[in-house]
């Protein structure tokens, strides 16, 4: 059966830029490529196609495939991360920083982002704002695992995609009950991705009426003297 958009699926792929890997679900890639985390999930992610859960180039390769496709396709700038733009190369007064830049530091700046420092003349310090791997071709070895049913197994796929964690979630119902980690209201990720987990909770998974966050704190346990 074909694979068409708004299907959820699971999808291992490795992509690199000029031969070199900048991101994959293989953890013995990621080793490989020195890229590993050991804060990352590995194995296949669960995307709905159609959503932009990829970047575009390897989105839209999907539609029309069937399960146990794995094949190459290159991606050009503009369906990856965009075409560079001169603009978003910035120059900016030393003294506007705390710390001392330093070429190829990633350095926050209020009113434009992150960006990298490119290089530090005299009292000038200018930054690129440009994504990486900006004006780039990519190259993505991907495999279409198989195609997700479950809309328990749809949910969860999504919050392990935006929160990069995997939850204790049931669904009894069309009510979704989604048992939150210790502290995950300090987790920058989560405070920026928790809206849209829900929205597309919503939009694109079948029979979810209802999703409940549920926080639990044990009273801790008194140390013995």
């Amino acid at each position: 059966m074909a694979i068409n958009e708004g299907d959820f699926v699971k999808l291992s792929y490795t992509g690199s830029a000029n031969g070199i890997v900048f991101d994959t679900t293989e953890e013995e890639a990621a080793k490989a490529a020195d890229i590993h985390s050991t804060t990352a999930i590995y194995g296949p992610v669960t995307i709905c196609v159609g959503q932009k859960h990829v970047i575009a180039g390897l989105d839209e390769e999907l539609v029309g495939k069937v399960v146990g496709t794995e094949a190459d396709v290159t991606v050009p700038p503009e369906k990856a991360f965009g075409e560079r733009d001169l603009k978003k190369v910035q120059s900016f007064p030393k003294n506007k920083f705390k710390d001392k830049p330093t070429r190829g530091m990633r350095i926050n700046v209020e009113e434009q982002g992150e960006g990298v420092v490119v290089d530090v003349i005299g009292s000038k310090v200018i930054v690129d704002f440009n994504q990486p791997l900006a004006g780039q071709t990519l190259t993505y070895h991907y495999k279409i695992e198989e195609i997700v049913k479950d809309p328990l197994e749809q949910f969860k796929g999504l919050i392990r995609l935006y929160a990069g964690k995997d939850m204790e979630v049931t669904l009894d119902d069309k009510k979704a009950t989604v048992t939150l980690p210790p502290g995950i209201n300090y987790d920058r990720r989560w405070l920026l991705w928790h809206g849209r987990i829900l929205h597309e909770g919503f939009e694109l998974v079948n029979g979810i009426s209802e999703i409940t966050l549920v926080e639990t704190y044990k009273k801790p346990e008194k140390k013995e003297a």
